[in-house]
This record gives C-alpha cells, sequence and structure tokens, in this order.
C-alpha cells in the first residue's frame, strides 16, 4: 500500500503520517508545499524511516501533481493541505481561496485522471479521502450537535473555503463515480501544533509571562479532539469508511475557551511551581472578539464510532496535560518558530 498525505508537515497531517508509520507498513509520500505552518522538524522521528518520502510540492501546480502521481502510484490520496486559520482568512481570503478551493479542484482533476488509468483491480481499490472542518456546518445554540446531514452554513472565509472543497469532493464522487470519502472534524490540539491557536498560543503566552488573550468573555463553545486520536480516526475512516460517506469526528469535550485557558493556567501552576508568573490566570486579558465569531460548534460521532469502531482515548483533561507536558519538553521546536516572523500577535483584525 503506498499513501500519499498532502499537507503531511502540517500539525494534523505531520500526525497522520507518523500514525500511519507506526501502526502500517504501507509507504507514505508527503506532499506539503511548506508555508509557515508546514514544518518537516515535526516529522525528524520519521525522516530517516524507508517507508517515508517528502515531496515538496503545491497542490496548485497541475503538472507538479501529474508527474507525481505517475512516479508514485498511489493507492490512496488523503487531502489535508489546506490554509486552516480563521483569523489569517479574515486579513487574506484570497490565499484560502486559491488553496483550499482551486488547490483542491486541481487536485481532484489529477487525481481522477490518474484514477482512470489505473488497471481495474487497482482502480477498485483506489481511494480519495478528503480532511475537512465542522465549521463548515456553520454556529451552533446552546443545544444540539452537528451531523454527518447538517446543512452547511459557512461563517468565515476560512469556513466557506473548505465547505467549497467539500461540495467538489462531494461532487466528483455523484458525477465521475471517483471514489472519495469525507470526514469533518472538531477543534484539534495537541503536540506539534503552530503556535497561532488558541491551545499552543496560551501555553506559549503563560510561560513567556505574556497576557494570554481571550476573545470576547471566553464564552465560544468548542469540542476539543486530541490530535493522535483523529490521526487514527482518518485511518479508520480510509480504511473502512464507505464511498460518497461522510464521518463526523469530535472528541465529545465540549469547553467554553475560558475554561480552555483557565485549565492551562492550572497546569502551568502544577508544573511550574517555582514559576514567578503563579498564578497564571492572573495573565489572561479579554480582547476584542473575532468578527463574525461562531458561538458554538460540538460534534456528533456516533456515525464513526457504530459503523468504524472508532473511540478517542483521550478525553479533555488528559489530553491537555500531554499537550502542555509536551511544549514544556520542546522548546528548541516552538523556540525555532518564535525566532522567525510569527511572534504570537493578534491577527484577523484587518476589518
Amino acid at each position: 500500500m503506498k499513501l500519499i498525505i498532502t499537507g503531511g508537515a502540517g500539525f494534523i497531517g505531520s500526525a497522520l503520517v507518523r500514525t500511519v508509520l507506526a501502526s502500517t507498513d504501507w509507504q507514505v509520500v508527503n506532499v506539503d508545499k511548506l508555508t509557515y505552518a508546514g514544518n518537516l522538524d515535526s516529522l525528524v522521528s520519521v525522516a530517516s524511516d524507508p517507508h517515508y518520502k517528502f515531496a515538496q510540492l503545491d497542490i496548485c501546480d497541475g503538472p507538479g501533481l501529474e508527474a507525481l502521481l505517475e512516479a508514485e502510484r498511489p493507492d490512496a490520496i488523503m487531502h489535508l493541505a489546506a490554509e486552516s486559520h480563521v483569523d489569517r482568512s479574515i486579513d487574506g481570503p484570497s490565499a484560502f481561496i486559491e488553496t483550499n478551493v482551486v488547490g483542491t479542484f486541481n487536485l481532484l482533476e489529477k487525481a481522477l485522471a490518474y484514477w482512470r488509468s489505473l488497471p481495474a483491480g487497482t482502480r477498485d481499490r483506489f481511494r480519495f479521502h478528503h480532511v475537512s472542518t465542522d465549521e463548515v456546518y456553520g454556529s451552533l445554540g446552546p443545544q444540539g450537535l452537528f451531523r454527518e446531514d447538517t446543512p452547511y452554513r459557512p461563517n468565515s472565509p476560512y469556513s466557506a473555503s473548505k465547505a467549497a472543497s467539500d461540495h467538489l469532493v462531494r461532487a466528483w464522487y455523484h458525477t465521475y463515480g471517483f471514489p472519495a470519502l469525507i470526514s469533518n472534524c472538531s477543534n484539534n490540539y495537541g503536540p506539534f501544533q503552530f503556535p497561532e491557536k488558541l491551545v499552543p498560543l496560551n501555553i506559549l503566552r503563560g510561560l513567556e509571562g505574556r497576557p494570554m488573550p481571550v476573545y470576547g468573555k471566553g464564552e465560544n463553545v468548542r469540542d476539543w479532539l486530541y490530535v493522535e486520536d483523529h490521526a487514527r480516526a482518518l485511518l479508520t475512516v480510509l480504511e473502512g469508511g464507505r464511498l460518497g460517506e461522510v464521518y463526523n469526528v469530535g472528541g465529545n469535550t465540549e469547553r467554553r475557551n475560558i475554561d480552555v485557558v483557565n485549565a492551562i493556567c492550572d497546569l502551568l501552576d502544577e508544573m511550574l511551581p517555582g514559576s514567578a508568573h503563579r498564578p497564571h490566570r492572573q495573565l489572561i486579558s479579554f480582547v476584542a472578539d473575532r468578527p463574525g465569531h461562531d458561538l458554538r460548534y460540538a460534534i456528533d460521532s456516533t456515525k464513526l464510532q457504530m459503523e468504524l469502531g472508532w473511540r478517542p482515548r483521550e478525553n479533555f483533561e488528559t489530553g491537555l496535560k500531554k499537550t502542555v507536558n509536551w511544549y514544556l519538553d520542546n522548546r528548541m521546536w516552538w523556540e525555532k518558530i518564535l525566532s522567525g516572523r510569527y511572534r504570537t500577535e493578534r491577527l484577523g483584525m484587518s476589518v
């Protein structure tokens, strides 16, 4: 089995690469453009694995993709390459349309031509797994959960671009018979996450004794999914999912943003008893809310659990403790990021 993973140097993509190599004997080709959030340091542990290969390539490069598919002859493609940060999509939506919409269209076109060229037996085994987000569903009220049949109502440039890519994949399945699956996940957290996202941002701000920002009143609710649980779910869907189907992946751990940041503060207090910044809750700073900030997301993963037997192994408390520990133990990884252009500054305020 040979698997192409697009966006494999990103946060979720690198976790998936490591999971596949640790749990199978498959060959993995990691295809990544290496934008600001793509980091090969996240893959040092597998860089010398004989089953692993890296190809630096933009999914908008049609001839490059065509040549790659012809050279590698994959049995499956898992598509994770995407611009993914809502705040950045507010400041610069064009990159999100280019990568998430045009790039996905380009990849589908090249993958369809490749799939059609395969001999019958190989063609029957081929799979294309498109990895998306729960943000395409819009915002929930205080009750209810996102199901696979929830209508799409994206509210940010990022979620709109991902919704468009989901619709393209669905159209390629229904129109051309292309063997595709889609999964939509809740908020991921864990090791190797770029520090613009809520959890790593506030861990690093707390370590440095800087204000720990919380948007609005911190009342926005998200369902938190440990990234290694998500990687296992993606592999489960690829191997056992029904073609043309959608599978929602969630951690069943709803938390308000303020509760997440409070939990980070308490873990820093516990793990750094000599810190001059204790209690870390004194660093929490409420800031102007994100424009168009969805109030609540929550995922119903019943279909994935009942059909394919996947369950999250981490609850929020165990997963967050592992995450904080990882950032404390891996300063070199995130210090290299902070020594570059990104300084944990606020994004998404250009409107």
